[in-house]
C-alpha cells in the first residue's frame, strides 16, 4: 500500500509538472512569435535555443582640469581593466548566464560590477553599478606632481539609462545587441531617452604627501533624444550597429567635501551625459553568428572654475548557437 501511495503521488506530481511545463511553454511561444513588427525588415530566429560564449572587457576613466586659489591642477584617474568570461543559455527569449571573473581566482581583482540589460522592441533599459579600490593615476597641481596608488580611492558608481525606440517595426535594437531578432534590412529610428548618474568618490587623504582628505559626489538626472541605424549587408550575413543618444542634465546635486568642508558644484549649461552604442554581427549560417558590442557612458560637468570627464565603457565579443 505505502509502494503504491508512493507510485500515484509521483505519478500525479510529474503529471502536474508536465501540465505546468507546458502552460508554461505556450506562454513563452506566444509571446516570442507575436508579430508586432514589419517582417520584411525584422524577423526571429528559426530555433528555440540559443547558447551563448561571450568574453567581457569593461574600464572607467576620470579626467579633471580647473583652477583652485589661483593655482591650476589636473587629474586622470583610472581603473584596473576588468575582464570576465560567460555562458548563457536562452530559450525563446527567455535566458539565463553565468559569469567568471579569472582575476579574481587569483585575488588580484576585488572590483565589484554588476550590468543588468532589458531590451524590447520599443523600450531598453540598463544599469550598471560598479564598486572599485582599483582607481589610480596622477594628480598634478602648480609644478607638483602626485601619484595616487591602488587602494588610496574609493569609488562607487550607478548608472541608469533608458529610451523608446519610435521606429520599432522596422528598426531592432534587439537584433545588434541580444541576437533574439534578425534585421533583415537595413533602417533607424529616433530615440529619445533619459538617465540618471550617481557617482562617489572617496580618499582618505595622506598628511605625509600633503593629500588633503577629499570626497566627491555627483547625482545627476538627464533627458534628450539620439538616433540609431542598423545597416545590413544585402546578403543579410553582417550587421553594423550605430547610436548616439546625448541627454542634457535636467537635476545636478553635485557636490565636493576638502578635509570636511563640502562646496556645492554650481550647474553650468549644458552639462551633459552620452550614451554612445556600436555592434557588428557577423551569421556565419543560420544558426552560428559571432557579435562584438560596446556601450560607452561619457559625462562632462564644468562650472566657472573646473571641467570633470567621465568615460564609463564596456565590450563584449561573443560567440553564439542556436538549435
Amino acid at each position: 500500500m505505502i509502494f503504491a501511495i508512493f507510485v500515484v503521488s509521483a505519478l500525479s506530481a510529474q503529471s502536474k509538472w508536465k501540465l505546468w511545463h507546458h502552460k508554461a511553454d505556450s506562454l513563452l511561444a506566444a509571446r516570442y512569435s507575436r508579430v508586432t513588427y514589419d517582417t520584411t525588415y525584422i524577423g526571429r530566429p528559426d530555433s528555440k535555443f540559443t547558447v551563448k560564449f561571450r568574453v567581457n572587457v569593461s574600464g572607467n576613466q576620470i579626467k579633471s582640469d580647473g583652477e583652485s586659489m589661483g593655482v591650476s591642477y589636473n587629474s586622470k584617474l583610472s581603473t584596473a581593466t576588468r575582464m570576465t568570461v560567460s555562458a548563457g543559455v536562452i530559450y525563446r527569449g527567455l535566458g539565463i548566464s553565468l559569469a567568471l571573473n579569472p582575476a579574481k581566482l587569483g585575488g588580484k581583482d576585488k572590483d565589484i560590477e554588476t550590468n543588468i540589460v532589458y531590451t524590447s522592441s520599443r523600450v531598453s533599459l540598463d544599469a550598471t553599478y560598479q564598486a572599485s579600490k582599483t582607481l589610480s593615476g596622477d594628480f598634478e597641481s602648480g609644478d607638483e606632481t602626485v601619484h595616487l596608488d591602488r587602494g588610496m580611492v574609493d569609488m562607487k558608481m550607478l548608472t541608469v539609462s533608458g529610451y523608446y525606440i519610435f521606429n520599432h517595426r522596422k528598426f531592432s535594437y534587439p537584433a545588434a545587441f541580444t541576437q533574439s531578432f534578425i534585421q533583415k534590412r537595413s533602417a533607424g529610428s529616433l530615440l529619445a531617452g533619459a538617465s540618471y548618474q550617481y557617482n562617489r568618490i572617496k580618499s582618505p587623504g595622506d598628511p605625509i604627501l600633503g593629500i588633503p582628505k577629499l570626497r566627491t559626489f555627483v547625482g545627476n538626472i538627464a533627458i534628450g533624444a539620439g538616433y540609431g541605424h542598423n545597416f545590413v549587408t544585402h546578403n543579410g550575413k553582417w550587421l553594423f550597429h550605430v547610436s548616439a543618444l546625448p541627454t542634457v542634465i535636467i537635476v545636478n546635486n553635485n557636490n565636493i567635501s576638502v578635509d570636511d568642508e563640502k562646496v556645492k558644484a554650481k550647474y553650468h549649461f549644458p552639462d551633459m551625459i552620452f550614451r554612445n552604442c556600436l555592434s557588428i554581427v557577423y551569421n556565419i549560417s543560420p544558426r552560428h553568428f559571432i557579435a562584438s558590442t560596446t556601450r560607452v557612458i561619457f559625462s562632462t560637468y564644468s562650472d566657472s572654475d573646473s571641467f570633470v570627464t567621465q568615460n564609463k565603457w564596456h565590450t563584449r565579443l561573443c560567440f553564439g548557437m542556436r538549435f
